[in-house]
C-alpha cells in the first residue's frame, strides 16, 4: 500500500488534482485507495472516484484502455479498422474518460466512434452492432451514487464481455505495470481515427424501438410522469413516448445532465427515494404511471396508481407484468413462435417462469449480469433452435427486442406504457394484473437485503461469509428445512445428498438454498459495490403469510453477517 502511494505521489505524470487530493488523505483513505488494484473483470471496472490504484481515475482508466487496445490489436487489422463505439453518462469525468479512451485506442491505430454527447448504455450496444464495430466502451457507474464511475466493455455483438473474452482482456490489463506512465498523446493522423457520432444513430435506434410495439393503436388515455434522474435516458425516452402518442410529464428538475444529481436523493430506481419528486408530479397531475430510469438508461423503475394510492413495483413485479403482457398479446395476435424462449437469472423470482410455462415458453436461467443473457441470445441467433421473446433481471433491467444486447430502459418504458394503456381499457391497473397472476399462480414475495462492508476488512468479511456458508450450509432456516443447495462456485447442486453438476454456467460466488415450502434464498457478493446481497423468493397462499415469513428469513440470514 505504501509503495503504491509513494509511487503515485512521486510520479511526474500524476494528475494535479489527484495529487492535491492525495496530500489531504488520512491513513484509512490511503489504505483503501492503494492496498490493491481495482478489480477488472467481466463487468469491467466500477468504483469510487479518486486517486489510487483501487479507485476510478484517469490513470486506472488508461490502464484498462491499454489492455483493451492490445486485445484488439491481437485480433488483427480488421478488428482495428472496425474499431470501437464509445458512449458515456452524466457523471463527473465521464466525457473526459470517453475521449481519453478514444485517444488511447488511436495511439494503437484503432478507430473509434464517440458519441458527441451523453447517450444511454442500450444505444451504445446498438451502435456497436449498427456500425459493425469490433467492440464498445461505456463510461458509467450505472445506478451507483454520485461518487462512483466505471468502465464497461462490449464485444462485437453489442454484449458486455463474457468471461471467456474478458479473461484475456483482464490478463492484458494486469500486465500493465505502471499506469502512470501512459500518456494520451497521438499524431494528427491518429486523431483522424476518432469519429464523432450522434443524430444518425439516434434515429436508427428510435426506429427500432418503435418497432417493438404490439398494439400501436391502443387508446392512450393514460398520463405518465417520467424522470431520467439527471441521466442519459432523457431525450430518447421522451422521443419514444412522444412518437408513441403518449401524454407524459417530464420531471424538469431531474432532466438536466447533472453529475451531482442535485435534485434527486438517489439515482437508483431500486431506492424509493429516487421517486420522491416524480411522485409529487404524479399526485399534483393525477398521473397513472411513473417511469424512472437510472443514469445510464438501462434500468426502469415503476410506480402505478392503484386504488388512489401510488404503489412502487419491484423489478421482479414489473418484469412479470411485462412478460404477461408480451406473451398474452403475442399469443392473441398469433405472433408467439412454438420455439419461444425467455431468459432470467438465478436470483430472479420464480413467478416469471410460471408465466412462461402457461404460454408454452421455455425459460433458461443465467448468472446475474445481463451479459449472460446477451450470450444466450447470440447462441440461439446462430443455431436458430429457439426464438427470443423476453429477458429480464430482478434489478429493474429488461430487454424486449434483441437489436440491443443489454438492458434497455427505452424499450421497457415504451412497452410498459402500452401495457398500462391496454389494461386500462378493461379498468385494470398494472397492480391488478399482478394480483391476477398471484391469484392464478401463487403469491410470491421477493425482497433483497444488501449489506455494505467497506474497505479491505469489508472485502475479507464478505469472502469469509460466503466461505462459511459454503462449508457449513444451514440445514434449517427460520424453522424451514433446506431441501437442496446450489453452489455456483463449485457448479454443483446438492438435492438431499444427490450431487449433480450445474451445466451452462461460469463459476461464480453465488449460493442458493431451497426450502421445503418452495421458497429460496440466494447469497452473492455485489460485482460493483462493497456489498453482500441476500435475495429472497418466498411463496405462500397470501401476501400476509409470505411477508411474515420473509421477515423471519431475513433476520436469520442477516445474522450471518454479524
Amino acid at each position: 500500500m505504501l509503495e503504491n502511494y509513494n509511487r503515485w505521489l512521486n510520479s511526474s505524470n500524476l494528475n494535479k488534482d489527484l495529487r492535491d487530493t492525495m496530500l489531504t488523505m488520512n491513513e484509512t483513505e490511503i489504505n483503501d485507495s492503494f492496498y490493491t488494484n481495482i478489480k477488472f473483470g467481466t463487468a469491467g471496472m466500477r468504483g469510487v472516484m479518486g486517486p489510487g490504484t483501487n479507485r476510478i481515475n484517469i490513470h486506472t482508466i488508461r490502464k484498462a484502455n491499454v489492455g483493451f487496445a492490445k486485445y484488439i490489436v491481437e485480433n488483427g487489422i480488421d478488428a482495428m479498422n472496425r474499431g470501437v463505439a464509445i458512449s458515456y453518462d452524466n457523471r463527473y469525468m465521464s466525457q473526459e474518460f470517453a475521449y481519453d479512451s478514444a485517444k488511447i485506442l488511436a495511439s494503437y491505430n484503432i478507430k473509434s466512434y464517440v458519441f458527441e454527447s451523453l447517450r444511454p448504455t442500450p444505444e451504445l450496444s446498438f451502435a456497436v452492432r449498427e456500425l459493425n464495430c469490433f467492440g464498445g466502451i461505456m463510461i458509467t457507474a450505472s445506478h451507483n451514487p454520485k461518487e462512483y464511475n466505471g468502465y464497461k466493455l462490449y464485444d462485437e455483438k453489442g454484449c458486455q464481455l463474457v468471461p471467456a473474452l474478458a479473461s484475456r482482456v483482464t490478463e492484458l490489463v494486469n500486465e500493465v505495470e505502471d499506469e502512470l506512465s501512459i500518456k494520451a498523446e497521438i499524431t494528427a493522423e491518429q486523431e483522424s481515427l476518432i469519429v464523432k457520432i450522434g443524430d444518425s444513430v439516434d434515429k436508427k435506434y428510435i426506429d427500432k424501438v418503435m418497432s417493438i410495439r404490439l398494439r400501436p393503436d391502443v387508446e392512450k388515455n393514460i398520463k405518465i410522469v417520467f424522470s431520467p434522474e439527471h441521466g442519459a435516458s432523457n431525450l430518447l425516452v421522451q422521443k419514444a413516448l412522444s412518437e408513441g402518442g403518449y401524454n407524459y410529464l417530464l420531471v424538469e428538475e431531474q432532466a438536466t445532465f447533472d453529475p451531482a444529481f442535485s435534485n434527486t436523493e438517489s439515482p437508483n430506481p431500486e431506492d424509493p427515494r429516487s421517486y420522491k419528486l416524480a411522485m409529487e408530479y404524479a399526485e399534483k397531475n393525477n398521473a397513472d404511471l411513473i417511469l424512472v430510469c437510472d443514469p445510464d438508461g438501462d434500468r426502469m423503475g415503476v410506480v402505478v396508481k392503484h386504488n388512489d394510492e401510488y404503489v412502487m413495483m419491484t423489478g421482479n413485479q414489473s418484469g412479470a407484468v411485462l412478460l404477461e403482457y408480451i406473451l398474452s398479446s403475442r399469443k392473441e395476435l398469433d405472433q408467439l413462435p412454438d420455439n419461444s424462449i425467455m431468459f432470467n437469472t438465478v436470483v430472479t423470482s420464480d413467478l416469471g417462469e410460471k408465466i412462461a410455462d402457461k404460454y408454452g415458453v421455455q425459460t433458461e436461467k443465467t448468472l446475474t449480469g445481463f451479459k449472460f443473457i446477451g450470450e444466450k441470445v447470440a447462441k440461439y441467433e446462430i443455431n436458430n433452435e429457439k426464438t427470443y421473446v423476453f429477458g429480464y433481471e430482478e434489478s429493474y433491467g429488461s430487454l424486449i427486442s434483441d437489436f440491443v444486447r443489454d438492458k434497455d430502459a427505452t424499450q421497457a418504458c415504451l412497452m410498459l406504457a402500452e401495457a398500462c394503456a391496454y389494461y386500462q381499457q378493461s379498468n385494470k391497473t398494472l397492480i391488478d394484473v399482478l394480483n391476477d397472476l398471484y391469484q392464478e399462480l401463487g403469491y410470491y414475495n421477493e425482497t433483497q437485503v444488501a449489506i455494505t462492508l467497506d474497505g479491505q476488512s469489508g472485502s475479507e468479511k464478505i469472502k469469509s461469509i460466503i466461505s462459511n456458508l459454503r462449508v457449513n450450509p444451514p440445514q434449517t432456516i427460520a424453522g424451514y428445512k433446506t431441501v437442496a443447495t446450489e453452489d455456483y462456485g463449485k457448479l454443483e447442486r446438492n438435492d438431499g445428498g444427490i450431487v449433480t453438476n450445474l451445466v451452462g454456467f461460469t463459476p461464480s460466488e453465488v449460493l442458493k438454498f431451497f426450502l421445503e415450502d418452495g421458497s429460496w434464498i440466494a447469497i452473492r457478493p455485489s460485482g460493483t459495490e462493497p456489498k453482500i446481497k441476500f435475495y429472497f423468493c418466498v411463496k405462500d397462499d397470501t401476501a400476509e403469510k409470505a411477508i411474515s415469513k420473509t421477515l423471519k428469513l431475513e433476520d436469520v440470514m442477516q445474522a450471518f453477517v454479524k
